[in-house]
């Protein structure tokens, strides 16, 4: 006998792509600070503003709590994430163990992760000289030098532990950027790095990796005054 063929009702590509480009709007408003940390995400009010229905703001404010940046609590609903001092650090702790291992690999990582690492700075600092590009692609290309590090390892495991830590550090460092407005100052301050790489000296440009890196997690913790 024929099998009934399972009902699909559910499914809409119009739905889906209202929801992403709702999710695209509100990640934008949080990386430019059109909304600050710890501002209340409404969904009737969401809704209203951008025309959209309340189940798709709410799948829409979903996808940006898996991304780190709203959290959801009981009876109080989802606001903008709001980073923490101790965060931080343990995020850029974790991140120097990863990071300074690719550095280490770096000798024996092939032709093509070693470009990567030039090519994601150059497309850094590419974009900061465009003066076109919003915080998010500043961010964006930013974590993906970082990200490049790691791929050093050969380690697609590693690659992905990093990835999800970038993802916890992207709306603090994109609100350093705007509150400092020193998005190139941040782009070149990585180009040393890749040249002790490129001269092959290991041990400095894991020295200068950790100094970076620390020197990272407080600068985030003072320019925004975390707790």
């Amino acid at each position: 006998m024929p099998t009934s063929q399972p009902r699909f009702e559910t499914l809409s590509v119009e739905h889906a792509s209202t929801v992403e480009r709702v999710t695209a709007e509100l990640r934008r408003a949080v990386f430019e600070g059109e909304v600050e940390s710890g501002t209340p995400l409404r969904e009737i009010a969401l809704a209203e503003s951008l025309g959209v229905s309340r189940p798709t703001v709410r799948e829409a404010l979903m996808a940006l709590v898996a991304e780190g940046l709203a959290t959801r609590e009981p009876n109080r609903g989802v606001s903008v994430a709001t980073p923490r001092a101790e965060s931080v650090r343990d995020v850029c702790a974790a991140r120097w163990v990863l990071e300074g291992a690719g550095v280490r690999a770096w000798p024996t990582a092939s032709d093509a992760t070693r470009k990567r690492v030039r090519q994601t700075l150059e497309a850094y600092t590419s974009a900061v000289r465009s003066g076109k590009a919003s915080y998010e692609e500043l961010n964006e290309r930013h974590l993906a030098f970082h990200v490049s590090l790691v791929e050093l390892t050969g380690s697609p495991r590693m690659v992905q532990m990093a990835e999800s830590l970038m993802d916890e550090l992207k709306l603090a460092l994109a609100q350093v950027d705007r509150v400092r407005r020193n998005a190139h100052d941040q782009a070149e301050s990585h180009e040393p790095l890749v040249r002790l790489l490129e001269d092959d000296d290991l041990d400095g440009a894991y020295e200068f990796l950790r100094r970076h890196i620390d020197d990272a997690a407080e600068e985030i913790v003072e320019a925004l005054a975390l707790t």
